[in-house]
Formats: structure tokens, C-alpha cells, sequence
């Protein structure tokens, strides 16, 4: 992990919502908001919530008398969420999961997709989750699972790595890739203090609309922008015209189904 690893800064937060969004996010946003659909009121709490993905699914499911709070490390991310008028209701906070600025046992859950694998001490988080949840609250989380189970993104890995040799852009792999053992999983959250802890495979496709789509979202609106920059001015551009043609070469140029898979794990404090 790096420091421009966890940036999600200027134009970065509208090109991930767009490109990456709804349509690789929103599967498992669904999953883990069905999970929490019996909730009828208390409040839940959302870390890394980036763009509201998972948020806007926990705001369809979940009645008013629940109370919404999403939080990010990235203010940007957040201000593109709070600008959505589903998300109307949830509150919006900056925050680093790994310190959160909440009393203990305020939450009756806490949601985490996508975003622990840019923690720099996860079993720290995990201890802050399990901190503020009450007696017997719910921490779900979601991790990507490995490269072998998300064909696109390890196509965009490959294509990059071949594309600059000498200096191969490793974000993909390292960051939201990087961190799919259910074992070590499993390890961390109890090691945190958690008990009961469940993990799954979920399986899921992920639809898009072009062939294009996937490479702008990975390329131009995730950290993996900072590492091609520094690859030189027409680094961006070059990794995206290279990926999106590697994209079109194995599934066509027009709207996409590829399947994805996450590590769905939950936890009770």
C-alpha cells in the first residue's frame, strides 16, 4: 500500500461513480443491504463509503426511522454522494476508519464495502467498527476477491504490465485485489475482538456499458491515475486507449457482462 493508493481526489470521485459505479459496486451493495433489510429502526453507520454506492442501497431498504451516517477518509468522494438527491437522508461525515469520532455502542451496524482494502492497519478499524457498535451489532463487510475471479480488472493488470515494462503500475493487484484471503480475513476481525465471524463468496456480474467504461474507470477514476501520471503526460491516455482495445478484443465493444466476486464477511461484537 502507498500513500496516492487511498487519493480519490479532483475529477477521480464523477469518473469511479460513472464508470465503476453502480455497475461493478451496486451487485454487492444490494447483497450486504438485504442482509440488514430487517433493521426497523436504530442507526447504522457506513465507513469508506466513497460515492454512496452501498449507501444509496441501505437508503432504498432501510425505513426512516433508521438513521443513516456515511463516512469517507476523501472529502471529494463524499461531496459527490451527499450530491445525489436519493441520499438526501444520510448524514455525511469525513472520517478515517481507523479513528473513528463517534461514542462507543452508538450503532446498531456498521458497513464497510470495498473500502478495507485501502486500511493501512485493518485490524485497527475493524476495533474502531467494533467500538462504536452496540452489544450485539452487525459488522458487514466486503472485500474483492482475488484477480482469478474478476477477469476485467486482471485484463486491465496485464495489459498495463505489458504495456510499461520497466515500470508495470501495480495499484490493481495491490490495493482493491490485494486482500482476498479468508483466512487472514477471518484473523483480523477476530483479532479486533469480533466473534461469530462468517465469510462467503458471492459471485456476481458486473454490467457496463461499453468496453471503454471499465478502462476509463480503472485508468482516469481510481488511484491508479496517480501511478500512470508519474509514468509521463501521455501515460493516462495511452493506458486507457491499450486497455479499453484489450477490453473490446475478448468481449466486444458494446455493453458489457463480465463477472465479478467478492468476500462477503459478517461479524458481531
Amino acid at each position: 500500500m502507498t500513500g496516492s493508493d487511498t487519493a480519490f481526489a479532483g475529477s477521480i470521485p464523477q469518473l469511479y461513480d460513472r464508470h465503476l459505479g453502480a455497475g461493478m459496486f451496486g451487485p454487492h451493495a444490494a447483497e450486504v443491504a438485504a442482509r440488514l433489510a430487517g433493521l426497523r429502526t436504530g442507526a447504522v453507520l457506513e465507513v469508506a463509503a466513497g460515492t454512496g454506492l452501498a449507501t444509496a442501497a441501505l437508503a432504498q431498504v432501510l425505513p426512516a426511522a433508521v438513521a443513516i451516517t456515511a463516512t469517507d477518509l476523501n472529502q471529494a468522494m463524499l461531496d459527490c454522494a451527499a450530491a445525489k438527491p436519493a441520499l438526501a437522508r444520510v448524514a455525511f461525515r469525513q472520517a478515517d476508519a481507523q479513528a473513528l469520532p463517534f461514542p462507543d455502542a452508538a450503532f446498531d451496524a456498521v458497513v464497510c464495502q470495498f473500502g478495507a482494502m485501502f486500511y493501512l492497519d485493518r485490524v485497527r478499524a475493524h476495533a474502531e467498527a467494533r467500538r462504536v457498535l452496540r452489544p450485539g451489532g452487525r459488522y458487514l463487510l466486503s472485500l474483492w476477491d482475488s484477480l482469478a475471479h474478476n477477469p476485467v480488472a486482471a485484463l486491465v493488470q496485464d495489459t498495463l504490465v505489458a504495456l510499461f515494462p520497466d515500470r508495470p503500475p501495480g495499484f490493481i493487484a495491490r490495493a482493491p485485489f490485494g486482500h482476498h484471503d479468508p483466512g487472514r480475513l477471518r484473523a483480523e476481525l477476530a483479532a479486533a475482538g469480533f466473534a461469530e465471524v462468517q465469510v462467503a463468496a458471492v459471485p456476481a456480474t458486473w454490467v457496463a456499458e461499453s468496453a471503454r467504461s471499465p478502462a476509463i474507470g480503472y485508468c482516469q477514476g481510481s488511484p491508479l491515475r496517480a501511478e500512470l501520471e508519474a509514468l509521463g503526460p501521455e501515460a493516462v491516455a495511452r493506458a486507457t486507449e491499450a486497455a479499453a482495445q484489450a477490453i473490446a478484443a475478448r468481449y466486444g465493444e458494446g455493453r458489457l457482462e463480465t463477472p465479478i466476486q467478492a468476500l462477503v464477511a459478517e461479524a458481531r461484537a
